[in-house]
C-alpha cells in the first residue's frame, strides 16, 4: 500500500529555513525566501544567517502579539498570507503551555509556528454484524486549504480559549451537525505529528485523534459551509482513497490511526507510520 500521506507529513527541509525564535525559544519556521519581506521592520526583527528573532524590546505577550499583528495585517494585505480566520492562535511549543504571543490563525503557516487541531473518526458499526463503516467529509471548495479534498468527518483546528473535548463539541456541531451529547462520547486515539512545506509557509501540527460512534442512523449535516458533502464508506474504500492521495494528509494520517487500532488494517501495510506518532527532531 502506496502512503503519500506518510511522505507528505515529513515533506521539510530545515536548509530552506531560518528559524523564528521569541524570549530565547524557537518558535517556528520561516522560509529564507521569506526572510527579506521582515527586513522592513527592523525594529520588530533581529535578523541575521542563522535566525530570526523577535526584538527583546517586547517582553510581554500584549507587546509581542501588537507587534507581530501590524507585520501580519501589512503581508495579508500585500497577499503574502492569504487565507484570513479571523481567529486567534496562540505562539507555544506546547498544547499546555503560556502563550508567548497570539496571532491571527492565517499567520501561523508563515511562521511556522506550531499548532494544534483535532480529527474525529466516525464510526458506524452494526448491530447485525454487517462490515463497519466510517463517515468521510468533503471540504468545500472553497476552503482556504485543501478545497475539495476528502477529510475526516470532523476535523478542526484549536483556538486560543478552547480545550481538545470543547473543540470536539463545537466542530461536531458546526461540520456535521452532531448533537453535544453524542460528540461527548468521543474516544482518544493517539497524537498525530505533522511537520511539512506548503504553498503558504510551514506546517507543524499537533494532531489530537479521536473516534466517535455514530448510530447507524444518523446522517451528518455541515452548519457553516465548510463541508460540501459526507460520505458513508466502506474500510476499502478509505484505503483507496489514502492510497490515491485523495485525502489531507491530516486526514489521512487520522484515519490510518483509526483503522490500525482497531485492526481493521494490516500494520504491515503502513510500514513508517509509527514514526508520524512522535515528535519530529531536527538537527
Amino acid at each position: 500500500m502506496t502512503l503519500p500521506a506518510l511522505i507528505a507529513a515529513r515533506r521539510f527541509d530545515p536548509r530552506a529555513h531560518l528559524p523564528f525564535w521569541i524570549d530565547a525559544e524557537q518558535v517556528g519556521w520561516i522560509r529564507s525566501s521569506d526572510v527579506s519581506l521582515l527586513t522592513r521592520w527592523p525594529d520588530v526583527f533581529e535578523i541575521d544567517s542563522k535566525r530570526v528573532t523577535l526584538t527583546a524590546t517586547f517582553n510581554t505577550v500584549d507587546l509581542r502579539s501588537a507587534a507581530l499583528a501590524s507585520v501580519i495585517g501589512a503581508l495579508a494585505a500585500e497577499g503574502r498570507i492569504p487565507g484570513w480566520r479571523n481567529e486567534t492562535y496562540a505562539i507555544r511549543n506546547a498544547f499546555d503551555a503560556p502563550p508567548l504571543a497570539y496571532i491571527e490563525r492565517a499567520a501561523s503557516r508563515f511562521f511556522g509556528t506550531q499548532t494544534y487541531a483535532v480529527h474525529l473518526n466516525g464510526v458506524v458499526e452494526y448491530a447485525d454484524g454487517g462490515a463497519p463503516q466510517l463517515w468521510i467529509a468533503r471540504r468545500s471548495d472553497t476552503k482556504a486549504t485543501d478545497p475539495g479534498m476528502l477529510d475526516n468527518v470532523v476535523a478542526g483546528g484549536i483556538g486560543w480559549g478552547f480545550g481538545v473535548e470543547a473543540t470536539i463539541v463545537k466542530e461536531c456541531w458546526e461540520e456535521a451537525g452532531i448533537p453535544e451529547e453524542i460528540a461527548a462520547r468521543a474516544t482518544a486515539g493517539r497524537t498525530a505529528h505533522v511537520l511539512q512545506s506548503l504553498p503558504e509557509g510551514t506546517q507543524a501540527e499537533q494532531i489530537f485523534i479521536y473516534d466517535l460512534a455514530l448510530p447507524a442512523d444518523f446522517t451528518p449535516r455541515n452548519q457553516d459551509g465548510e463541508v460540501g458533502e459526507h460520505r458513508l464508506a466502506r474500510i476499502d474504500e478509505v484505503a483507496r482513497w489514502i492510497e490515491e492521495d485523495a485525502m489531507t494528509v491530516d486526514a489521512s494520517l487520522a484515519t490510518l490511526d483509526c483503522l490500525l487500532r482497531r485492526r481493521w488494517i494490516d500494520e504491515e501495510a503502513c510500514a513508517g507510520i509509527e514514526v508520524l506518532f512522535t515528535p519530529p527532531v531536527l538537527a
